[in-house]
């Protein structure tokens, strides 16, 4: 065990996690010192981390913005629609995770022009270094989120200020529904990295993982087991256990290599066997 600063400012106490046992880890070092791990850090540009800045500050305002105007057009009929549209948006936000988890983590280069760097390097740094993220502060772990939820969340606003009281009205429960599907969106790394950190965590987010609220260490551990072929979902993991009974990600793999060729997480077992 040692100690750190984490991206917040303060000293706490890291423990690299057990390495996940799986086929085709070999004689590899996992963690920081691992050779693809260091290279990978080492393309983090500051023009990713300018990215990640606008990203957050816009996301935030837009949040607030849309709070404050959904809190102004509130009326007691929109009580089950709020509950419904937390659940909806929860569910969807699990699943979208895995999405877009599954697919960085299986298709793609990070030598890919512009976006290979920018989006699938993070994904290769965290399974050859899992507790990489408990070093990355607030910017760098939820920069990328806050950007896929820029779109939902200005148009929200353009119709906050342009559409009628009555249509307001009616439009309200989708509100409610992409409302706490950007929330969930935007918080889904910040989830994760806390499904990696074992020091330190405020009592209240221990307790919701405890009560698989946002998703439990323990659950996460499933999909750190190479090759990381299951338990992509991120946010909740509500959706995983059913997704994996289905063999939802398998099929959807085998159908893709069917029509390309391509062979699922060739580049994520490239980065994990560089050992210098």
């Amino acid at each position: 065990m040692a100690s750190e600063e984490n991206g917040e400012g303060c000293r706490q106490d890291v423990q690299e996690e057990p390495e996940p046992r799986g086929p085709g880890r070999g004689e590899h070092r996992w963690g920081s010192q691992h050779a693809g791990a260091r290279e990978l850090a080492n393309l983090y540009s500051p023009g990713k981390r300018c990215q990640e800045w606008i990203s957050v500050v816009l996301c935030f305002s837009l949040m607030a913005f849309n709070f404050c105007y959904l809190l102004a057009n509130f009326h007691l009929g929109h009580v089950w629609y709020i509950l419904l549209g937390i659940v909806a948006g929860i569910l969807t936000a699990d699943f979208a995770s895995g999405l877009v988890h599954w697919g960085a983590d299986t298709w793609g280069s990070v030598d890919l022009l512009v976006f290979g760097k920018a989006f699938i390097r993070p994904f290769r740094e965290h399974h050859i270094d899992p507790t990489a993220i408990t070093r990355h502060d607030f910017i760098e772990t939820n920069g990328d989120n806050c950007m896929l939820t820029l779109v939902p969340l200005a148009n929200m606003a353009y119709n906050f200020l342009t559409l009628s009281p009555a249509e307001l009205y009616h439009s309200y429960p989708w509100n409610c529904y992409v409302f706490a599907l950007a929330i969930f969106v935007t918080l889904t790394n910040q989830i994760h990295k806390w499904s990696h950190t074992y020091y330190g965590l405020p009592w209240w987010v221990t307790l919701l993982q405890d009560c698989h609220i946002i998703l439990p260490r323990k659950h996460h551990r499933i999909h750190h087991v190479s090759p990381h072929e299951t338990y992509f979902c991120i946010t909740t993991g509500w959706l995983n256990y059913p997704l994996e009974k289905i063999g939802f990600w398998r099929n959807l793999e085998d159908l893709i290599q069917s029509l390309t060729g391509e062979k699922p997480r060739s580049d994520d077992m490239k980065w994990a066997q560089k050992v210098k």
